[in-house]
């Protein structure tokens, strides 16, 4: 049995038929330990708020809950057969689509209609589709938001709510759009109430206990906040040694599917400039890149075509890519949170990773925080270890000419009143590329 599941098998639960006939397809036999403490709980009627990280197997276990109470409980008898009667809201796009995937794959015996609802494309086809009749609405609490003002569905028929990553719903300021739907679906009592969080804060905790029924409060070794198996490192590198280190990183590991995460769309541009100009293909995520592009990006990626993503924080959460080896914080994320998202796209569901972090001139003062929060220090490796590559031109990006600065070329130097707790290492020596 893989070490990230538990003995607990799906089939010792009392599931109805038709989810075990389609958690068989999917392949899904045994539970991971969110879905072994959390589902027993759902099943029996109670609501939770859950801690755990992406790839966890939460998705699986809130839709499993949705689906259950679905297929158990008929529906009011004033309802007319078209307006949903569970509700999922997520933060992100890329997250509201991926729980939809998993919501299709356990599906299949089912049949129940799940439409899916997010910013960036298709308003008309996905009111469209919604105005045909939904059981389970997905989506992001903009997009949704908007069809409901407009009347396109209600919310009076709720049987079951979800959110997932409260804690960003906060950070991307959604959460007056969370309450709205809140207040406006069935009373706690009269439903099934799911929050999951990476974090319990205080205000997702308060957030919880308002909206929902005396949840109670599963965590998955919220003691911990990282994994044992992302084996993790920093750097001190100055400012312009952080291209040059990062190629020399590259070489010397080779990872077979990397992301590069970095804090603003101008550094986006750079780096991924100057990926493509030394010879390593790659995509390049950020907040104005066009949906449908977006999801292009993302499938060749998740394909192999490209072995390295540069993104922005946006690509952070939500993301199922699978197989990621290698995470690179280029630019240390300003919210410590951040960085337990970024490197969780790492070592999934029970995978090994790689975590390489720049604790550079701009956004060394994160370190103190980051290393607070996730109760350990980070393994230093000194820059002048490494053999640094002088880059070949950049690539042009084609949203944006690749912005060349001598000393702070990694995006405008920020006024701060933290300083750097770290001298910057200085680089051993230079190797130029033939």
């Amino acid at each position: 049995m893989s070490a990230h599941l538990t003995e607990q098998a799906f089939s010792t639960l009392p599931l109805h038929e038709d989810l075990l006939n389609g958690l068989r397809d999917a392949g899904f036999e045994f539970c991971t330990p969110i879905q072994a403490q959390a589902l027993p709980v759902l099943l029996s009627g109670q609501d939770v708020a859950g801690q755990a990280q992406t790839g966890t197997g939460k998705t699986i276990a809130f839709l499993l809950a949705t689906f259950q109470r679905l297929l158990t409980e008929k529906p009011a008898e004033n309802w007319d057969g078209k307006q949903p009667r569970a509700l999922i809201l997520a933060p992100t796009r890329e997250l509201a689509i991926q729980i939809a995937k998993d919501a299709i794959l356990l599906n299949s015996h089912a049949k129940l209609r799940i439409v899916v609802a997010h910013g960036g494309k298709d308003y008309d086809k996905q009111r469209d589709n919604i105005v045909a009749g939904v059981d389970i609405l997905i989506g992001t609490p903009g997009r949704l938001l908007d069809y409901q003002k407009q009347h396109v569905f209600n919310l009076r028929q709720i049987q079951a709510v979800v959110l997932d990553e409260a804690d960003r719903m906060f950070d991307l300021g959604f959460i007056k759009d969370v309450r709205y739907f809140m207040r406006r679906i069935p009373k706690p009592e009269a439903r099934l109430g799911m929050l999951f969080s990476a974090t319990l804060s205080y205000k997702v905790t308060e957030l919880a206990y308002e909206h929902m029924n005396n949840p109670e409060k599963v965590q998955v070794e919220p003691e911990k906040v990282m994994g044992d198996r992302i084996e993790e490192s920093v750097y001190y590198p100055a400012n312009e040694e952080k291209i040059p280190l990062l190629l020399a990183i590259i070489a010397r590991l080779k990872p077979a599917r990397g992301i590069v995460f970095v804090n603003t769309k101008n550094v986006a541009d750079r780096v991924w400039g100057f990926l493509e100009g030394n010879g390593h293909k790659s995509a390049l995520l950020s907040g104005d890149v066009p949906q449908k592009k977006r999801e292009s990006l993302l499938k060749h990626f998740q394909d192999g075509d490209f072995p390295f993503l540069v993104a922005t924080d946006v690509a952070a959460r939500g993301l199922h890519i699978p197989e990621v080896s290698h995470v690179f914080n280029y630019d240390l994320p300003q919210d410590a949170e951040d960085y337990v998202h970024r490197i969780g796209r790492t070592a999934r569901a029970g995978a090994s990773g790689v975590a390489v972090s720049f604790a550079c001139e701009d956004y060394a003062f994160s370190l103190p925080d980051i290393e607070q929060y996730i109760k350990h220090k980070l393994p230093v490796t000194a820059t002048s270890d490494e053999n640094l590559i002088e880059p070949l031109p950049a690539k042009k990006s084609e949203r944006r000419p690749v912005q060349h600065r001598k000393k702070h070329g990694d995006g405008d130097k920020r006024k701060r009143s933290h300083q750097p707790r770290h001298k910057p290492a200085t680089s051993k020596k230079v190797e130029k590329v033939s």
